[in-house]
């Protein structure tokens, strides 16, 4: 979409804290059935966002046009169950856990979902997306962040 400016879709709920449970935060890597059109890529995101804000979940979704990067966090048990649903779900193939801990508060604090498609044409525009990843990942668990910033960047050379 050359016209359209690159931008993070955010959808913010508040997500009241959960006092009685440490927070999963569950961070995978998959790729989508090379039969999926892109346009389903829009009702996953939909779903995600409402379902997320039912649930409680918060997290980030980075996509490149073959490629879903997600971190997920929230109740464990509600965690686990949602990536279940994505590594069974034949949309997705290759679902890799990269990273998965409990800890006591969210990175992403109250984003049901931010997302970003990273398969834009403009060299500009991709270039744009690792410094709005960097921004969106400052101060977060290093970890976490690198494999975002990380997969950005790599999409952005590989995309050059």
């Amino acid at each position: 979409m050359p016209g359209k400016p690159l931008h993070v879709q955010q959808q913010f709920h508040w997500i009241a804290p959960d006092m009685t449970h440490p927070i999963l935060q569950l961070t995978y890597i998959s790729t989508r059935h090379p039969q999926m059109n892109p346009e389903e890529v829009d009702r996953i995101l939909a779903s995600s966002r409402r379902n997320n804000g039912r649930d409680r979940i918060t997290g980030f979704l980075l996509f490149n046009g073959r490629r879903f990067l997600q971190h997920l966090e929230g109740p464990p048990d509600i965690v686990q169950a949602t990536f279940e649903r994505i590594s069974a779900d034949p949309r997705h193939r290759a679902v890799v856990v990269l990273g998965r801990k409990h800890v006591d508060s969210r990175i992403f604090g109250k984003w049901a979902m931010a997302f970003e498609r990273v398969d834009s044409p403009v060299p500009e525009r991709r270039m744009s997306l690792v410094a709005q990843v960097e921004a969106l990942v400052a101060g977060i668990d290093p970890r976490v962040g690198d494999h975002f910033i990380g997969y950005a960047r790599l999409t952005t050379n590989k995309a050059a």
